[in-house]
Formats: structure tokens, C-alpha cells, sequence
């Protein structure tokens, strides 16, 4: 959730394929080259802990960990522990959407003003003329809540929804809608009213009903009523209040600022699974996917932006499609292929950089192609 500088996400979005070491586009993933990953992510960026799942095409997963789960005890990683998955939690917003699209209920080209009236407001902001679509891309031009709260607040202060509208809509446009492509959580927060104004239920509700039950993943919830613990087995995440301070453990937090754009808890595992499910098809129409597919640029790194969904670049060739979230404590890289393979790997502290950043990514890219 926490890409909250944009020049992060365009950032971290480049790692270019001149960065990685070529390798073949077929070749199986050596576990010695994920472990190595990991453990330099541990050793060399100091991150408590470092996990990985990879399944392959057979729908077998390996999972790999590296540091310690808990620096106060000294307790292991966990195999498949449950993290916070951040912003993660876009794409499954933006499927329940898609779903609703696909069953006539909401437009894609629809205008926000159409589900919830009068409720966008603000200097050059105008539900009148932002599209649902448009949400989902990061196409709205709407300024971003999150560069209004700090990591403390993020963790300690329950908000509403319609409170983080209200810190987003302080500021002007970034852009007029279609105009550009501006990272922003708040067009999530609005695409979670949007499904609770159209079901009548909560967004919690609907994405655990028309995917978490659907595809049985068993270690996957979204947090609602102030519920700040992470429920199963997990490493700790950590942050710092500045660079060079301590480490602070911060794995209890209240999710409500991340919301439908980044509240939700899963393993790396389950989140294979998902995006897996998701390219095949199980989760939408092909119409629909196909939609979710279709990307505008993020800056000149080949990567693009679909409708909650980014690709990216493999260094053996090809793209695999996903996202990723930052969220304080934890961060969290990867995304599945059209052949079936998936990969995620999760650290358990924030980088301070994107370059920070590329390097997990780096073990992602290490995972698909060898």
C-alpha cells in the first residue's frame, strides 16, 4: 500500500532488464539461486527476514526463509508465515469490480458520479468526469491520502474511508483525468465504496466470498473492526522512525488507512495461488481479463499498469503479471505467468530506497528464470 512516494513505484517498477544476469527463458529455478537471494537480502540490505514461495507448472510450491522471525527471541521464519501484503490487496479489489462489470452492474467507462453522487469533489476533481476505469489505472488524476499520513498514524489510527477522501481531497488534481498515469490509493478507497454501494455489503465481505472462499485460500483475510493482529503463524515486521535508528517491532497495526488498497493479510504461498487462478481465467470472464490486462506505460522501464494489475519484465525474456505492496513491517515482490508458474517473496521491513527495492525484486527475477 505504502508505494507512497510515486517516483517509488516508478522506481522500482525499473528494474531493467540490462540489471539482471541473462538466463535462459525456460530453465527451472535453482533453489541454491532463490536461497542465495535470500540470504543477501538478509545479510546485505539487513532485513530481519526474508520468504519466498515458488510454484512451478506443476501447481507444486517450494518456500524458502532466510534471517530470523522475531529479533526479540530469536525465533525462525516461518515456512509460508502470513504477512501483510499491502497494496497486493488493489488487484483483489479490482476484480470484485471486474466481476461486477461482467455481471452488468457497474460500467468500466461509467462515470464515478453514476454509483456514488456528489461524493468527488475538489479543486479540478470531478466524479462527473472520472471513469471506473480509470480508478483502477491510476488514470483519475486524483491526489494520493496516503502522502498525508505518517507511518504512526498509518499504524495506530483507525479511519473511514470517507476520511481518507477527505485528506486526498485538501489537494488539488494532480492531472485531468485521462491525462497522465499518478499512483494514488485513493482511487482504491473509491473503488471499495463503489462495490459496497453496489452489493450492499462490505468490500471485506465481497472480495472473501467471490475470491478467498472461491479459491480456498485458507491463510487469507481481509482485517476489519480494529483488528491489528496477524491471526497465524508469521514474522515479525519491522521499522525505523529514521535512517540509522532502531529497528521497532510494528507487526500490530490498525489496517482501516490502507483499506480496500492495502488492508489484507496472506502467505506468499496464497498469493501465488491467486494470481495463478486469476490469469487462468477462474476469477473473470475473458472479456473482463482482458480489460485487466490492457496496460498503460509506468515511466520508460517496460513495465505497465492494467487495471489493478502490473507487468513486468523477466530478465530470460517474456513478463510476469502482478503487484506488490509496501506497508510498514513488510514488503512484498511478485506475480504469476500465462504458463502457470508464480513466484512471491516478502521481507519484513520497508527498503529505504528503490534501490532497496530492485533487489528483491532481483530474487523474484532469480525464482522465474534460474
Amino acid at each position: 500500500m505504502r508505494e507512497h512516494h510515486r517516483r517509488r513505484l516508478a522506481a522500482t517498477v525499473c528494474l531493467t532488464v540490462a540489471a539482471l544476469a541473462p538466463t535462459p527463458a525456460l530453465a527451472a529455478p535453482r533453489p541454491a539461486s532463490v536461497q542465495q537471494h535470500l540470504d543477501a537480502l538478509v545479510r546485505e540490505d539487513h532485513r530481519p527476514a526474508a520468504l519466498a514461495a515458488v510454484t512451478g507448472r506443476d501447481g507444486r510450491t517450494r518456500t524458502y526463509t532466510a534471517g530470523v522471525g522475531d529479533l526479540a527471541t530469536g525465533a525462525k521464519v516461518p515456512g509460508d508465515g502470513q504477512v501483510r501484503i499491502g497494496s497486493n490487496t488493489k488487484t483483489f479489489t479490482a476484480v470484485v469490480v471486474l466481476q461486477l462489470v461482467g455481471e452488468g452492474r457497474i460500467g468500466l467507462d461509467a462515470s464515478v458520479e453514476t454509483y456514488l453522487p456528489g461524493l468527488v469533489r475538489g479543486e479540478g476533481i470531478d466524479g462527473r468526469r472520472i471513469t471506473v476505469r480509470q480508478l483502477l489505472q491510476h488514470t483519475s488524476g486524483l491526489p494520493d491520502y496516503v502522502n498525508d499520513i505518517d507511518d504512526s498514524a498509518l499504524r495506530n489510527t483507525y479511519f473511514e474511508p470517507r476520511d481518507l477522501l477527505d485528506l486526498a481531497f485538501r489537494h488539488k488534481a494532480d492531472f485531468a483525468p485521462g491525462q497522465g498515469f499518478g499512483y494514488s490509493s485513493t482511487n482504491y478507497v473509491l473503488a471499495g465504496l463503489l462495490v459496497q454501494k453496489v452489493t450492499g455489503r462490505p468490500v471485506s465481505e465481497e472480495i472473501d466470498r467471490r475470491i478467498v472462499q472461491r479459491l480456498g485460500l485458507r491463510h487469507t483475510y481481509f482485517p476489519v473492526g480494529g483488528d491489528r493482529a496477524v491471526h497465524e503463524s508469521h514474522p515479525h515486521g519491522y521499522s525505523k522512525d529514521e535512517a540509522g535508528g532502531a529497528l521497532r517491532d510494528v507487526t500490530e497495526m490498525d489496517s482501516a488507512a490502507a483499506w480496500a488498497a492495502g488492508a489484507m493479510v496472506s502467505t506468499n504461498a496464497d498469493v501465488n495461488r491467486f494470481f495463478t487462478a486469476l490469469l487462468s481465467g477462474r476469477l473473470l470472464p475473458p472479456a473482463q481479463l482482458a480489460q485487466m490486462r490492457t496496460t498503460v506505460p509506468i515511466g520508460t522501464s517496460g513495465a505497465g499498469y492494467g487495471l489493478g494489475l502490473i507487468s513486468r519484465l523477466l530478465s530470460c525474456g517474456g513478463v510476469y503479471w502482478g503487484h506488490g505492496g509496501d506497508i510498514p513491517g513488510y514488503e512484498t515482490r511478485g506475480g504469476a505467468t500465462e504458463d502457470g508458474r508464480a513466484v512471491n517473496v516478502a521481507v519484513t521491513t520497508v527498503p529505504p530506497d528503490a534501490a532497496g527495492t530492485a533487489r528483491v525484486e532481483a530474487a523474484v527475477d532469480a525464482a522465474f528464470c534460474g
